[in-house]
């Protein structure tokens, strides 16, 4: 009965210490953002003049609509563009080359996977004077179309070392199953293999969107006009347009935010079943 009680208290005091750790860690990722927003609806010189944490006097939506009419529009559109053509090709690419590696058994698949996984430490900076100039000679150059082969190229280490693991973890009674009436391996692929891997594909899918969305070096290296330019070098330029309008970079901040906070609070649960299915074999 002692040792019930005592189990009952460490439980009682671990789910205590958990809960008092996870409402800190909300406060500090969640202050960021009520800053950012609350700023974002106050006039030009009311930040330095009241507290940063203070209610606006009043919901100061010229900020929003001085944004929007500033061109937001065009780098929303290009960065919306750019990553669903990145995200649709990246998990397919990813996909037919995990399964082969995953599912079959050839003696350069340990050497090939380790090399994939070896480009994973290659830095993305080294890079940039060799794309800028492959971008130059195929007259990509300042175009949205330039920014999708090295989101694609640098996504795919990352992408095909989980996707493997994951795939890993199917079991293979389905493939037996399935060859014994007559399925082939294309076939077997797209009407097995890929439904099954779907926790996985959205884990990838919002890992690597996030990535692209905020993607900076590359979108600043490979395009230079505005009507070319993505999110990440919209807060750039605003922020050299209105420097010294604090509110007004809020306001951009937020709406640059807001779709991948959308996005992550309606697939959270796609992203820790796919970050958790591949952990337990079954």
């Amino acid at each position: 009965m002692d040792s019930y009680k005592k189990s009952k208290a460490k439980s009682v005091t671990a789910w205590t210490v958990a809960f008092i750790l996870a409402i800190f860690w909300l406060a500090v990722s969640f202050m960021p953002f009520v800053f950012m927003v609350l700023n974002s609806f106050k006039e030009k010189f009311e930040m330095l003049t009241k507290g940063v944490f203070q209610l606006p006097d009043s919901l100061n939506w010229s900020n929003y609509t001085e944004v929007l009419k500033g061109g937001f529009g065009t780098y929303f559109k290009n960065s919306v563009v750019v990553l669903a053509i990145s995200l649709i090709l990246l998990l397919f690419i990813a996909a037919c080359a995990s399964y082969p590696l995953a599912r079959f058994k050839f003696k350069l698949a340990n050497p090939i996977y380790a090399l994939i996984v070896a480009c994973m430490s290659i830095p993305v900076h080294i890079t940039l004077i060799p794309v800028f100039k492959m971008a130059k000679s195929t007259g990509l150059y300042d175009s949205i179309w330039a920014l999708i082969g090295p989101y694609i190229a640098f996504a795919v280490p990352i992408s095909v070392f989980i996707l493997t693991s994951f795939m890993k973890e199917i079991p293979r009674e389905i493939e037996e199953s399935a060859e014994i009436d007559g399925c082939g391996k294309i076939q077997m692929f797209f009407s097995m293999i890929l439904p099954l891997a779907k926790p996985g594909l959205a884990t990838l899918a919002i890992y690597n969107g996030v990535n692209m969305w905020n993607e900076f070096s590359f979108a600043y290296t490979l395009t230079q006009s505005s009507a070319n330019r993505t999110l990440p070098l919209a807060i750039w330029e605003f922020q050299g347009q209105y420097s010294m309008n604090t509110p007004m970079i809020m306001a951009v901040l937020t709406l640059t935010l807001l779709p991948m906070i959308i996005m992550f609070i309606i697939f959270q649960d796609k992203l820790v079943k796919g970050m958790t299915a591949g952990a337990v074999k079954g």
